[in-house]
C-alpha cells in the first residue's frame, strides 16, 4: 500500500513539473495536431501560459494577505517584487527580509517558495536593493511502476535580481531592476537527453508616486505605481530549438493610507495586472495554428508586449478578461499590530483564481512578523489553506 501511495505521489508531482515546464503552450500545439483547439476547454477557456510561472507568485505575507496587491502599497522590505521604485521613499536606511510559502499543499507536501530580499540606502536620493527567489518542487522519485525502486531527483528554479531606485521629485521616484533566471525542471525526467536547464535575463521598469494630503481632516498618503516586470529573453529547455515567453507583466496600482488618530491607521489599495505575452487562438483551422506558431515562436519580446493588448481572438471582451484584479485593506493599531484582508480575481476563462485572503502583522522595535492565509472561492482549489510567513529586520534600528 505504501508503494502505491509513493508511486501516486510521484505521478502527481511529475505531472506538476511537466505542466510547469511545458507551460501549457507546447501541449496545446501538439493537441492541435489531433484536432483539439489550443487553449480551448469547454469552448471558451483560453488560458495564457508562460515559462517560469513561479516568477508570478507573490512571495510575501503582507501583500499576500491583501489580495496580492502591492504595486502602490506603502514601501516595505518586499517592495522589490511589487515595485522597486517604492524603496526610494522607504524610511529606514537598510533592512533584510525572509519569506516562506508552502505551495499547492492540497496536492503535495514539499513544494516551497523561499524569498530573501534586502535594501541599502546610499543617500537621501538613492537606494540599492536585491532579492533571491528559490522555488523547489521537492524530492521526486521517478518510477516506471509501483514495484520499481526508482531514483530521486529535485527539480528547482531560482531568480536573483538587483535594483536601483532614485527619487525624481518630491512626489515621484523611478527604478530599474535586472534579473537572472535559472529553471532546472527536467532533471532525469523523460527519455529525451537533449533537455537542459533553462536560462533567461530580464529587467523591470517601475515608477512610484506618493503625496501627503489632508482629506476629511486627517493626514493621508495618496499613492500610485506602475511596474513592467520580467521584460526579458525567452527561455528554452532544448538548446534554443523551442523558446517560451517568460511572464512579462504590466502592474498598475492605486493606494490610500490615512491616520485616523495617533493610534489607528487604515490603508486601501487596488492593483490591476495583465500579462504582456501572446494569447492562444480558439480556432482549430490550419491558418489559426500557423498564425499562433508564428506569433509565439517568431515574434520578438518587445513586439509581443505591444501586440498583447490587441491579439486576443475574442477581441476587446477577451482582452478585458485577461486583467487580474486585486483589492486589499490594512488596519494598524499603534503601529504594532495589523489586520489585513483582500480579494484576488481572475476570470474563469483565464485561470479562474478567485481568492479571499487574510492575515496579521506584528511589529517590534526592529522585527516585523507577518502571516497570510488564502481562502479560495472555488471548491477543492489547490491553493486552499495556503499560508505565507514573512520576517523583516530593520538593520538601522538594530545598529542603534
Amino acid at each position: 500500500m505504501n508503494k502505491i501511495k509513493l508511486f501516486m505521489n510521484s505521478l502527481i508531482k511529475g505531472g506538476l513539473i511537466i505542466v510547469f515546464a511545458m507551460c501549457l503552450f507546447n501541449i496545446n500545439l501538439l493537441a492541435q495536431e489531433d484536432g483539439i483547439s489550443p487553449g480551448e476547454l469547454g469552448g471558451q477557456v483560453n488560458i495564457i501560459g508562460t515559462g517560469v510561472p513561479f516568477l508570478d507568485i507573490g512571495p510575501d505575507s503582507r501583500s499576500g494577505a491583501m489580495g496580492n496587491a502591492g504595486v502602490a502599497l506603502s514601501p516595505d522590505i518586499n517592495s522589490q517584487h511589487w515595485n522597486p521604485a517604492k524603496f526610494a521613499f522607504i524610511e529606514s536606511k537598510s533592512g533584510i527580509g525572509l519569506s516562506y510559502t508552502p505551495w499547492l499543499r492540497k496536492l503535495v507536501n514539499d513544494i516551497n517558495l523561499y524569498y530573501l530580499t534586502g535594501f541599502y540606502r546610499l543617500d537621501d536620493m538613492q537606494v540599492l536593493s536585491a532579492s533571491l527567489r528559490y522555488f523547489t518542487l521537492g524530492e521526486i522519485m521517478i518510477r516506471e511502476s509501483a514495484e520499481d525502486i526508482g531514483y530521486s531527483t529535485k527539480p528547482n528554479e531560482f531568480a536573483i535580481d538587483i535594483a536601483y531606485s532614485r527619487v525624481l521629485s518630491d512626489y515621484f521616484s523611478g527604478s530599474v531592476a535586472f534579473r537572472y533566471i535559472y529553471s532546472n525542471l527536467y532533471q532525469g525526467i523523460g527519455a529525451d537527453e537533449s533537455m537542459e536547464a533553462g536560462k533567461s535575463f530580464a529587467a523591470d521598469i517601475a515608477f512610484f508616486y506618493k503625496n501627503n494630503v489632508e482629506w476629511f481632516g486627517n493626514s493621508s498618503d495618496l499613492t500610485a505605481g506602475i511596474n513592467i516586470s520580467n521584460i526579458g529573453t525567452k527561455i528554452s529547455y532544448d538548446s534554443g530549438n523551442t523558446k517560451q515567453f517568460i511572464p512579462t507583466n504590466l502592474g498598475l496600482g492605486l493606494g490610500y493610507k490615512t491616520d485616523l488618530d495617533d493610534y489607528n491607521s487604515f490603508t486601501l489599495t487596488v492593483d490591476l495586472n495583465k500579462l504582456m505575452v501572446p494569447t492562444p487562438p480558439l480556432g482549430s483551422s490550419k491558418e489559426d495554428i500557423e498564425d499562433y506558431r508564428d506569433r509565439y515562436y517568431n515574434t520578438s519580446v518587445i513586439k509581443a508586449m505591444f501586440k498583447s493588448f490587441s491579439d486576443a481572438p475574442g477581441g476587446a471582451k477577451e482582452e478585458f478578461q485577461e486583467i487580474r484584479y486585486s483589492v486589499g485593506a490594512e488596519y494598524w493599531y499603534a503601529k504594532q499590530f495589523a489586520i489585513r484582508g483582500g480579494y484576488f480575481h481572475e476570470h474563469e476563462n483565464k485561470g479562474n483564481r478567485k481568492l479571499f485572503t487574510a492575515g496579521i502583522g506584528l511589529k517590534f522595535n526592529m522585527l516585523t512578523l507577518d502571516a497570510s492565509y488564502i481562502i479560495p472561492v472555488v471548491q477543492n482549489h489547490p491553493l486552499a489553506n495556503t499560508i505565507r510567513f514573512s520576517l523583516a529586520v530593520d538593520l538601522d534600528s538594530f545598529s542603534k
